[in-house]
């Protein structure tokens, strides 16, 4: 019995340290040529063809192509980069959609309770053009779409589903997502944790990295873009706005954005639970792969 705990232990280790390693060969690429865009001839935003290129090969060889052949397909199976029938994409981006709504409100209601670390746009992005940082940062949401999900929910996830399940799968990746970002601070480690459910429980249900894809392309989108336009995260108030309960009272504001939030929370778990059904049923007639 010890031995069996300990071997499960010993993949759930080797599975965060593969899915970190997923992650750094991806990011790094990027922010190197990120940085090289931004310092050298920053009028174009010229890395976008070096980054199609370099993520192309890196989705191919994630996905079970390239050398060396003995671990191809272990690589297509632990990406487990699945096609999946239509409704399945529908109830799986219903379902993740409203999991990033309800996320949103739940952080815009812990902003009025304790005051989050601030998310601004750094001082040099003054210095360069609009269209490059409009242009690397929209790319940058599908590409990081694809490291991220790949590293976490595809060679990291997985492996630790089998040994114990998808909910400690949840916590241990959304934890490591957390540390992958190295402006986490305690306080944002539910916030983690939380986007891992979303994204981990679609591909859980469907076993397929595709849907969240998407859905982190669009949540990326969305925050990057909102951070550009008005300087700060999608859940923040206004710089120097006085937004704490305990200082302005409970006002109609907080209230609505209570029932916004009980509306978008149980909307999401019927969502999810339908995703659930529909993936059971496509199981059932050979359409989903398990």
């Amino acid at each position: 019995m010890r031995q069996v705990h300990t071997e499960k232990m010993a993949n759930v280790v080797k599975a965060v340290l593969i899915g970190m390693g997923v992650m750094l060969v991806g990011t790094i690429p990027r922010n190197i040529l990120y940085f090289l865009n931004w310092r050298g001839y920053s009028d174009l935003p010229w890395a976008v063809v070096p980054l199609a290129i370099f993520f192309w090969f890196f989705w191919q060889y994630l996905n079970g192509k390239g050398p060396p052949a003995s671990t191809s397909a272990l690589r297509r199976q632990t990406l487990r980069a699945n096609s999946l029938p239509g409704k399945l994409w529908g109830w799986s981006l219903l379902a993740g959609a409203l999991g990033l709504v309800t996320l949103v409100i739940a952080l815009r209601l812990l902003n009025r309770l304790v005051e989050l670390p601030a998310q601004e746009l750094p001082d040099w992005w003054s210095s360069i053009p609009a269209f490059t940082i409009a242009t690397l940062m929209l790319v940058g949401a599908p590409i990081a779409g694809l490291i991220e999900e790949s590293a976490f929910r595809g060679y990291m996830q997985g492996p630790i589903e089998k040994e114990y399940g998808i909910v400690v799968a949840i916590l241990i990746t959304g934890t490591m997502f957390a540390v992958a970002h190295l402006d986490f601070t305690l306080i944002l480690w539910p916030y983690y944790v939380a986007v891992a459910g979303i994204y981990g429980m679609v591909t859980w249900l469907t076993n397929s990295i595709l849907p969240a894809m998407v859905l982190h392309t669009i949540g990326n989108m969305y925050s990057n873009t909102y951070l550009m336009v008005y300087g700060r995260a999608e859940w923040q108030a206004p710089a120097g706005q006085a937004q704490l309960i305990w200082t302005t009272g409970v006002d109609s504001s907080f209230w609505y954005s209570i029932l916004a939030l009980v509306v978008s929370a149980i909307a999401m778990v019927w969502a999810y639970i339908r995703l659930a059904g529909a993936a059971k049923g496509s199981a059932k007639t050979g359409e989903l792969l398990h």
